[in-house]
């Protein structure tokens, strides 16, 4: 059953639409003029809103524009006695799920309402989906009780408020990513943007576009001016994952914007103020890189103002037991299937293993025994499935 409004200014429509829906068992509430229906619209959630385009008190398409700004994910059905293909296409550019002439037509009606509901079902299961994704990349290599990652949790809690920039090491896979999100979910930069660079992942000849950004025109196929993740991040949380692997000639210049919260983009002459938190990490020892010549000193300094390190698995197996059952139920969720369970022999034969891609690879080997074993996972099948 969905919860249906319907803004109409004839009442003849409002009962014979109102009929229909309460037929299909739906509960339905009524706006006799814009105004009011967009005031219910944005005090209560509903499925669906059925809405005409000509009305006294705010037309429909008055009403469209200010229920797509407070919320798109609605769907909305635009109805209308004098529509044509212009008015049509006009409310479907403003957001409108779909536009059906007056009189409406039971079988239109019903076909319309049953595909707006589901899309509306796929639009919430997404951003659930996607909510899901982003706290299980934080608090899934944030989970552990174990001395070190509890030293951690304490750091972040202290630097978190803080515009301090800081440099997160530790091997790949370990959750350096995980605790620069926490950082930035605890900041007062938390409604923000969290935007990320891999440096590891793009060319050399890129890495500036990328970080900068460029004027159109400045390369061949620079088509668009194109902003950078500096100017992206700005007022939130910039993410240099794998900073040891910048060129010598980037660093210079991300040096110089850390300096002077001000960068230029690749092809341009104009200044720009941008102000980032910058947060930065990296499976290298960079005083190793620095003595031979690969990163720049003056650079280190800057952006290891607080230092943290995450440990490798091997060195904190006893946060693997709270990690396994993390992983087991967030795959289970992922997979639709109902959560497993797991026997203490298989924890601790999973605790014996080196984990040389850490906790990235712990998830992985949790989801090839959810997927593979029985009800309970044991430790035969640790045995069997874990190791490749």
């Amino acid at each position: 059953m969905a919860k249906i409004l319907i803004i109409d200014d004839e009442k003849a429509i409002r009962n014979a639409l109102r009929d229909i829906l309460e037929h299909e068992k739906h509960q339905v509430e009524e706006a006799e003029d814009g105004a009011g229906g967009l005031a219910k619209a944005m005090k209560a959630k509903f499925d669906v809103v059925l809405c005409d385009i000509k009305m006294s008190k705010m037309d429909g398409m008055e009403v469209l524009e200010k229920l797509m700004a407070h919320d798109d994910s609605i769907p909305v059905v635009m109805i209308s006695g004098h529509g044509t293909i212009d008015t049509a296409v006009e409310a479907l550019k403003k957001g409108a799920f779909d536009f059906i002439a007056k009189p409406p037509d039971l079988n239109r009606i019903l076909v319309t309402l049953r595909n707006a509901l589901d899309r509306g079902s796929l639009v919430q299961e997404t951003k659930v989906l996607r909510q899901k994704v982003q706290k299980g990349k934080a608090a899934g290599n944030m989970i552990g009780s174990g001395k070190a990652m509890e030293a951690i949790r304490e750091m972040v809690d202290k630097v978190a408020p803080s515009d301090a920039r800081v440099l997160i090491t530790g091997g790949n896979g370990a959750g350096k990513e995980g605790v620069a999100r926490m950082l930035h979910e605890k900041s007062n930069r938390k409604d923000g943007p969290f935007v990320e660079v891999n440096c590891a992942a793009i060319p050399g000849e890129l890495i500036e576009s990328e970080l900068f950004g460029h004027e159109k025109g400045a390369f061949t196929s620079a088509v668009a001016q194109r902003k950078g993740k500096f100017e992206l991040a700005d007022g939130g949380t910039l993410f240099l994952d794998e900073i040891g692997d910048m060129s010598l000639a980037a660093q210079a210049k991300v040096l110089r914007a850390l300096q002077e919260n001000r960068i230029t983009r690749v092809g341009g002459d104009k200044e720009i103020k941008v102000n980032p938190r910058v947060i930065a990490a990296t499976n290298k020892d960079l005083r190793k890189e620095i003595a031979a010549g690969q990163f720049r000193e003056d650079l280190f300094h800057r952006l290891s103002v607080i230092p943290i390190h995450v440990p490798d698995l091997k060195d904190r197996a006893e946060d693997i037991p709270e990690l396994v059952l993390h992983f087991i139920g967030q795959v289970c969720a992922e997979q639709g299937t109902a959560p497993k369970q797991i026997a203490d022999k298989a924890v601790k034969e999973l605790q014996k293993m080196p984990w040389t891609g850490n906790v990235r690879e712990l998830r992985n080997v949790v989801e090839r025994l959810v997927i593979l074993a029985g009800p309970e996972i044991t430790e035969a099948d640790v045995k069997r499935y874990a190791a490749v």
